[in-house]
């Protein structure tokens, strides 16, 4: 009797793991599939769109976990995520988090990704004549980053993700803003 017990215990508990381990993502996408099949084009759109706006959430939030901690002097607001859907600017999902220090210094860094209007601000990054039109070109993790005239830092990582760090602290903690961003794991994204 207790090997029974056990064995209905263990298929209890997988019976109840696929309802545990739902994915909001691939539910929104299987009901598009099905809306498609059964002729509902409105309702296949619409169910995509969903899942669209739900892997952009998904991303903001994995952007916020790049934010770095705040730098020796500083301390730091939550991060706070966004992500707007397709029908506006063709979709951008966002991280930003605010740091300050005792003399009153802020300084905001934001990432920005799953925009189309992002690769076209790429392309003038990656030309060195064109990015230094836009201000002083710096390294951030390695990468080419413009430094403009107030101090802020715009970096573009992968040709995919926009880091920007500015604020009203000096262009120094700005930069060192920057470099705190893990760019390495932000490209691997």
């Amino acid at each position: 009797m207790p090997v029974m017990r056990t064995v209905i215990a263990a298929l209890v508990v997988l019976a109840a793991v696929p309802a545990l381990a739902a994915d909001d993502i691939l539910d929104a996408i299987e009901q598009a599939r099905k809306a498609y099949q059964a002729g509902d084009m409105a309702g296949a759109k619409q169910q995509l769109d969903t899942a669209s706006q739900l892997i952009g959430q998904k991303n903001a939030e994995g952007f916020a976990t790049l934010l770095p901690k705040p730098l020796p002097g500083w301390t730091a607001e939550k991060a706070e995520t966004q992500a707007i859907g397709a029908a506006m600017f063709g979709g951008v999902s966002t991280a930003s988090r605010s740091y300050s220090n005792a003399k009153g210094d802020r300084v905001e860094i934001s990432i920005t990704g799953d925009s189309a209007m992002l690769m076209q601000f790429a392309t003038l990054l990656n030309n060195p004549a064109l990015a230094g039109a836009m201000g002083k070109l710096v390294k951030v993790g390695g990468l080419r980053a413009i430094q403009n005239n107030d101090g802020d830092v715009i970096v573009v990582v992968a040709n995919k993700f926009v880091v920007h760090v500015q604020g009203s602290a000096d262009a120094a903690s700005k930069l060192a803003y920057a470099n705190a961003v893990d760019v390495a794991a932000l490209s691997k994204m």
